[in-house]
């Protein structure tokens, strides 16, 4: 029985996928560098451009060979795959662009969403446009767009940094550099090292409303809304498996100035130490504790004199 209020024929619909697919295999692409967005996840998530210039393509450069014949297999396209990835990049970008100079058609994709985001293929792009060859983009699936999207943060301004380094106090460095961005902040984390980020989350930018955005449009899709300490306990109780995404507010639109929170600090200091004086006024004012802690120094050695 057809769902009320709706009156769409799947015939028709299937139809029309059909003939949108048959007019753009009908029109081959011009030869140059295409970088092909591919799924996140779920297979069906690629548009029929994509499919079409894959099934075009002279070769198609991939991270891993096996990864992305299950895609290619799935929509029967037979196109020759070839690598590219960090470690042989280097060797690879002559051949590939003296298959552009031969007018091959070249398509380029990463494991999974758009290439170049947190992926290789920048020095590619890069030495492709200055050699004059037709480098094209075709939009598609991304983690970032995609958690940034259904997280329910503010969508209008975002920054997004890619992955943090793996250690934890290059991590908190770099957090201080991003602490002062007013936008939303969108990362990609390794599951293993979710829940002690989130703790640097925590000690450097505050309670900030956090996003963890784990396996996108897989079987097992989840996000998880809270406090980045909230969020860290979660996930050190139970490990997360597959890949994540984190989606942090932006900082206060009125950050405390630094006299609102020297008089803070200044009672805190009463009865706490620096850390914890500093802690305690940076959770209270949503402010990072790097700098909390820095105004807490300087207080503590003006009342000793």
């Amino acid at each position: 029985m057809a769902e009320k209020g709706r009156s769409t024929d799947p015939q028709a619909v299937r139809d029309a996928v059909a003939a949108a697919m048959a007019a753009a295999q009908a029109r081959a692409p011009e030869p140059g560098l295409f970088l092909v967005a591919t799924p996140i996840g779920h297979l069906a998530d690629i548009t029929l451009r994509a499919i079409a210039v894959l099934a075009a393509a002279d070769v198609v450069y991939c991270e891993d060979t096996r990864h992305s014949r299950v895609l290619l297999d799935h929509y029967g396209i037979r196109a020759p795959l070839d690598r590219y990835h960090e470690h042989n990049a280097a060797a690879e970008r002559p051949r590939i662009l003296a298959r552009l100079a031969a007018g091959e058609i070249v398509a380029l994709v990463s494991d999974a969403g758009t290439p170049l985001v947190s992926d290789p293929g920048y020095k590619l792009v890069v030495d492709a446009v200055a050699a004059g060859h037709r480098v094209v983009a075709l939009p598609g699936a991304s983690a970032l767009l995609t958690a940034l999207t259904a997280s329910g943060l503010p969508t209008d301004a975002f920054h997004f940094a890619g992955f943090l380094p793996p250690k934890s106090a290059a991590r908190r460095t770099r957090l201080e550099e991003l602490a002062r961005i007013p936008a939303t902040l969108v990362l990609y984390e390794a599951p293993t090292r979710l829940a002690e980020c989130l703790a640097d989350i925590a000690a450097v930018l505050g309670p900030r409303d956090t996003v963890v955005a784990r396996e996108l449009t897989k079987l097992n899709e989840e996000y998880r809304r809270g406090l980045p300490t909230d969020l860290e306990r979660a996930f050190e109780a139970a490990p997360p498996r597959g890949e994540v995404a984190l989606v942090i507010a932006p900082p206060n639109a009125t950050a405390a100035t630094d006299d609102e929170i020297r008089a803070r600090l200044a009672t805190a200091l009463a009865t706490e130490s620096v850390r914890d004086a500093a802690r305690l006024v940076a959770e209270a004012t949503g402010e990072p504790r790097g700098r909390v802690y820095d105004l807490a120094l300087a207080l503590k050695q003006e009342m000793k004199r």
